[in-house]
């Protein structure tokens, strides 16, 4: 069995300790040292010094993987499932690797939206500047013309973008059980106008522009041939700190900065953005609302923010396993009403399909989706 070097370190402190312990009292100072020793190791840093690269493949084809004609993921030469421990004992190299993975069945799900599903990815702010960050959602073409029908898709907190319910059912089970091309395909054979919200991409990441401290030494009127000097020296010492900084830690990250989108920049935010400039706007007389988890406390938010207009436009309402709490999110008793009689949340539960599922909360019928609904 091979141990890692920052795990010998550890080893040896911890052995170190215990012989002390066994000591007399005299013995007590070189406890303390040790211990001290011990509290001031980063073990994350120290960790991250065992690691490979965190360099990882920017294509499936690159992790040696692909989706099969029933949807499933698996190893190209193995026809194996994908496996999360790839190098024991590295677990944060391994969730890293698997975060990269996640990040290109992301855009391949966005792939299949567009070709599959012969849906448009609209660009929002719609008034966003050239410069500025953007988000942006997918609509069938008849979307906003269809004049009876429009349905409109939105999924939970977390990693998920449009058109998936759960990256990790994408990756261990298949395309079917944790996208929603089967909804949104069904739908549209159905005649249905088509609206997939993106409610989690609510800003950019971009990395922090290192700031410059000028020397208070350096000044307008010192010699050129001075400044030029201390700039060749000072260059130099960043480029020795550079590399031994490499060296000490190998896998130090680049430091991220946020840019919120905006009107965008929260689930709620960007549910009633896409209501105000393009649910609002539809042609359809009858629009129905699907929504995972907490884009069932999107939707209620939304419903308090334009009660009216919900009601006037939204005939129903399918929750699966929402986190919405009517009394948290302070929704009047009106909406609570429309609630029992236009919205049913399926939870999950071992009871048979449309079973009643008791509920503390004075809103929408809850019934069993006969299964986990984890998505």
């Amino acid at each position: 069995m091979s141990i890692s070097l920052s795990s010998l370190i550890l080893l040896t402190i911890w052995i170190s300790m215990a012989q002390i312990q066994q000591g007399g009292p005299d013995e007590k100072e070189k406890t303390t040292a040790l211990k001290d020793l011990l509290s001031r190791i980063d073990l994350d840093e120290l960790m991250k010094k065992d690691e490979p690269p965190l360099d990882f493949p920017d294509t499936l084809e690159g992790f040696e993987y692909a989706f099969n004609e029933k949807g499933q993921l698996r190893h190209i030469k193995t026809g194996e499932p994908f496996v999360f421990n790839y190098r024991e004992d590295l677990h944060r190299w391994n969730q890293k690797r698997y975060e990269a993975l996640g990040e290109i069945i992301t855009k391949y799900v966005y792939e299949l939206l567009e070709k599959d599903c012969n849906l448009k990815k609209i660009s929002i702010p719609v008034d966003a500047t050239e410069s500025e960050p953007k988000s942006f959602i997918f609509m069938s073409e008849d979307a906003l013309t269809n004049p009876q029908k429009l349905m409109v898709l939105i999924h939970g907190s977390g990693v998920v973008r449009a058109g998936q319910w759960a990256r990790r059912l994408i990756i261990n089970e298949d395309l079917d059980s944790g996208t929603q091309i089967p909804f949104i395909k069904r739908a549209m054979d159905e005649g249905y106008g088509v609206i997939v919200l993106n409610p989690n991409e609510n800003y950019i990441e971009v990395e922090k522009p290192k700031i410059h401290v000028q020397s208070s030494s350096e000044s307008a009127d010192e010699p050129a041939e001075k400044r030029e000097r201390k700039d060749k020296v000072s260059k130099e010492t960043k480029k020795r700190r550079d590399f031994y900084e490499k060296y000490r830690n190998p896998q130090r990250e680049k430091e991220m900065m946020q840019l919120y989108i905006r009107e965008n920049g929260s689930p709620e935010e960007h549910a009633l953005y896409v209501w105000d400039h393009f649910i609002a706007q539809s042609a359809a007389e009858n629009v129905f609302f699907v929504a995972h988890s907490y884009g069932g406390l999107a939707f209620v938010e939304l419903m308090i923010q334009r009660e009216a207009d919900v009601k006037s436009k939204v005939t129903a309402v399918a929750l699966t396993d929402s986190v919405h709490n009517v009394w948290h999110q302070e929704a009047g008793k009106t909406i609570r009403e429309w609630m029992r009689e236009n919205c049913c949340n399926w939870v999950s539960s071992s009871e048979p399909l449309d079973t009643s599922v008791e509920s503390m909360l004075p809103d929408c019928p809850r019934v069993s989706a006969a299964c986990s609904t984890e998505m």
